[in-house]
């Protein structure tokens, strides 16, 4: 009897405690319709609740809350709950019974929740999470390394760990999915050799997967933003992805797609014409502010006229509703799409200027730039602007980050600078890379600029931190011996004060690292040397040589921006014949898929340097080809545009005069009459002497015509004919008004100018080049001007080209030198 009496109060309270629902927990839980139900199950069973039981609650919260909108969504409430710090505390005591997954995925969904970083419960599954790492399966892995990368850790020991981990196994990983989700996580920590491998195994891993996995596909392309290389062979693969789902992309993969190719410069005409109009048949959909400013980042740069008003209108009529990330955004695209609307510029100046307190730097010094470009003018917004600026700089201790601060404040109307800001400035400067000093350099350029305009003085302080930045700025290429280091550096530089005052070095730098030079850099060094105008031989020797040594390599897609560095100088290698050919033969067969502009620049490059292949050339002059032109000339900006077609019709002159036996017809006569019936303007000073003094040498005003237009519509600088006897003969009547194009009438079938004169005569093209025209370094003739010189001697012109710096020169510093000069130039002798 006593023990039944010691059992059954025993007894008894477990049954009081016992669930009066004796089924499972779990198939409670899932049958729960909302939040509170499944945290009043975890309160009602705390005393049983598993670690499964917690795993399993904060899958079905998480759960509930994404079947909602993003405008029902509360994750605020559900913490708020009493309950939810009942299944906070059981989570922790639970931690080192769970499974990794388990582990892992609670952390995720804790996140989703917005629970601090800093909380107990996150910083207990984190440790336990670092703890379990080396035995995390790579699913698992990457789940947690996802949790990093939104915890902003990218450069954490943690994330360190992850990366050796992947390092290590990446032999023996098969699931592209995960390995996808782990390179996006680990971008900033890996080496050059480490990327090589992802790549590697990428590549070979794609076929793995299925032709629907545009979310593995988004994610290889935003790894190649992050490590900044544009690598041909997968970016064309996942666009094959991206076209074969475009149906089934949202307005969120499109628009992030189109901003990852835009970065690295990847130019698919398909996916963007197919992009534009997935866009137009969304756009009656989305009328919530931050939706649309998602449809008028993407569409806006692409769309026709009328679309781009419309564009306008809408975002006009929800201005109000903007954010000041969304503000920002439609300021970026107006740039882009060089927007004059007044009341627009206006309406969103003023959301700007409500919200600048909570702008970055970068950000204060994107709209900067966007206003100034836009030509908006404000006083009061850009005195709060540079109070800002100012701010940060007192504060900003990061050389970059400074560098854009200044450079900010040099674009508005009081660009100065006190002592302590210069003082700022200068010690920060053994710190800078090349980038932020060429940054720095063009701030107090413009600063320099301004003085001299508004007070006609340049102080001693601006002049003492010029030579400051060329001091450290030749330190630091004497000092770089890694050439893909050095070309990360190089490859942004833009402005006046890096080709004044560091080519040279640059140049020289770049020799002694030229055995460093490979198929994978071959195209950023090729890159440089074509913005800087700088000939140097035994660089472009290189590349010829890397390229023909390497060419299976090399990505057909690269070739163009191989081949423009010989095109611009005007600089055959002396495998000339080989390395062109190598080039051809590997993009034969892309000719049919490459991006039209690209075809259209390339033919033009090769047309500059003499050598036009025939398959190229009937690749471009077809009637399906420039079908497909047309169209992706009404997505490109008008700017962009404009260049594609002037380009079209020089690669069309350059053929029907140089390559008549392909038979190629001459089209562009409508074209050329738009562009050139508009006036070109006056003469330079020294075209206006060149003019006068010519009419004496030749006898008369009569003798003369200037910018006279050819067959095929070269604009010749001055022409006169010279008899037999070398005589001058005048021109009568037909003079024309000086620097203005001569009336003419057009025909379609063009003849020879020198068919028409009489016997033994020759007409005579007088060119006056200036700086343009010439290499930087040498007085080396570029590719265009020595193009014109062959059409024009095929037109029948005995061409003279009159340099700037023999006209300029101290031997033609007096009117008789130049009179001399002239007739020497033209008669073949001095004459009286």
């Amino acid at each position: 009897m006593l023990r039944l009496r010691t059992i059954g109060p025993f007894s008894w309270r477990l049954f009081q405690f016992r669930p009066f629902n004796c089924e499972p927990l779990i198939n409670q839980m899932n049958k729960c319709t909302d939040e509170e139900q499944i945290l009043d199950l975890i309160e009602r069973n705390k005393t049983t609740v598993s670690e499964k039981h917690v795993g399993c609650a904060f899958d079905i919260l998480w759960q509930l809350q994404k079947q909602k909108t993003s405008l029902l969504k509360n994750v605020q409430c559900v913490r708020d709950f009493p309950q939810f710090l009942t299944l906070h505390n059981l989570t922790i005591k639970k931690i080192k019974l769970m499974n990794d997954d388990t582990l892992v995925n609670v952390l995720y969904i804790t996140q989703q929740f917005a629970v601090e970083a800093h909380d107990p419960l996150v910083e207990a599954l984190v440790t336990e999470a670092w703890r379990r790492m080396e035995r995390f399966d790579i699913n698992v892995l990457s789940k947690f390394s996802s949790y990093l990368v939104d915890q902003h850790l990218y450069l954490s020991p943690l994330m360190g760990k992850i990366a050796d981990i992947v390092n290590r196994n990446l032999e023996t990983i098969e699931d592209l999915r995960s390995l996808s989700v782990l390179m996006v996580s680990i971008s900033s920590l890996i080496s050059q050799h480490f990327q090589e491998q992802l790549l590697n195994k990428t590549e070979f891993l794609f076929d793995t997967i299925d032709s629907s996995e545009v979310n593995i596909a988004k994610r290889i392309v935003q790894f190649l933003r992050n490590v900044k290389y544009s690598y041909y062979p997968l970016l064309e693969r996942c666009n094959e992805v991206f076209l074969s789902n475009i149906n089934h992309l949202d307005l969120d993969s499109i628009s992030k797609i189109l901003g990852l190719y835009r970065f690295l410069q990847f130019h698919s005409f398909e996916f963007t014409k197919m992009a534009k109009k997935r866009l137009k048949e969304m756009s009656p959909l989305f009328d919530h502010p931050a939706s649309f400013v998602k449809l008028f980042v993407a569409l806006g740069p692409m769309a026709g006229h009328e679309e781009k008003k419309q564009l306008k209108s809408a975002v006009l009529l929800m201005s109000e509703e903007l954010t000041s990330q969304q503000a920002l955004a439609v300021l970026g695209v107006m740039e882009e799409m060089e927007s004059r609307n007044p009341y627009l510029i206006k309406k969103i100046a003023s959301i700007l200027h409500k919200h600048l307190d909570n702008y970055k730097p970068g950000e204060l010094l994107k709209i900067t730039q966007a206003l100034t470009f836009l030509r908006f003018q404000s006083k009061e917004l850009f005195v709060k602007l540079r109070e800002l600026l100012l701010r940060c700089l007192k504060v900003s201790i990061v050389p970059s980050e400074i560098s854009i601060v200044v450079y900010a404040i040099s674009m508005l109307p009081s660009p100065h600078l006190d002592e302590l800001d210069i003082c700022r400035i200068e010690a920060v400067l053994p710190q800078c890379n090349l980038t932020v000093l060429n940054r720095f350099a063009m701030s107090v350029l413009r600063w320099i600029q301004h003085d001299h305009k508004c007070l006609n003085s340049i102080t001693g302080k601006q002049l003492k931190l010029l030579q400051k930045l060329d001091h450290y700025g030749h330190q630091r290429l004497q000092q770089s011996n890694n050439l893909n280091l050095l070309w990360e550096e190089l490859k942004s530089l833009k402005g006046d004060w890096f080709p004044e005052t560091l080519l040279e070095e640059t140049a020289v730098t770049l020799q002694r690292l030229m055995d460093e030079i490979n198929y994978m850099n071959v195209t950023g060094v090729a890159s440089f040397i074509s913005r800087t105008n700088y000939l140097d031989t035994l660089l472009l020797d290189r590349i010829a040589s890397v390229v023909i040594q390497q060419i299976e390599k090399i990505h057909p897609f690269a070739i163009l921006g191989i081949i423009l560095p010989f095109s611009i100088l005007n600089y055959d290698p002396p495998q000339r014949d080989e390395f062109f050919g190598t080039c051809i033969q590997h993009l034969n067969s892309y000719f049919g898929i490459m991006d039209p502009i690209m075809l259209v620049f390339l033919g033009f490059s090769l047309a500059t340097l003499e050598y036009f292949p025939e398959d190229l050339l009937k690749a471009i002059f077809n009637i399906k080809f420039l079908a497909r032109l047309d169209s992706q000339l009404e997505i490109l900006s008008s700017s962009l545009s404009a260049r594609v077609q002037f380009r079209l019709m020089e690669l069309n002159r350059a053929v029907c005069l140089e390559c008549p036996e392909f038979q190629i017809p001459w089209f562009h006569d409508g074209f050329c009459q738009q562009q050139y019936n508009k006036d070109i303007g006056g003469m330079n000073g020294a075209q206006q002497q060149i003019h006068k003094m010519l009419t004496e040498v030749v006898g008369g005003i009569n003798c003369v015509r200037a910018s006279v237009l050819t067959p095929y519509y070269h604009i010749v600088g001055f022409e006169c004919i010279l008899d037999k006897r070398k005589k001058p003969l005048p021109y009568g009547s037909h003079n024309i008004t000086l620097g203005k194009l001569p009336e003419m009438h057009w025909e379609s079938n063009t003849q020879v100018v020198g068919s028409r004169l009489p016997p033994g005569a020759e007409r005579i093209a007088l060119e006056f080049l200036d700086s343009r025209a010439f290499c930087r370094n040498i007085p080396h003739i570029k590719g265009k001007s020595a193009m014109k010189k062959r059409h024009l001697e095929i037109l029948g012109y005995r061409v003279i080209q009159i340099p700037h710096f023999e006209w300029n020169s101290m031997a033609l510093s007096t009117k008789a030198a130049r009179m001399d000069y002239l007739r020497e130039r033209v008669f073949g002798e001095e004459r009286s």
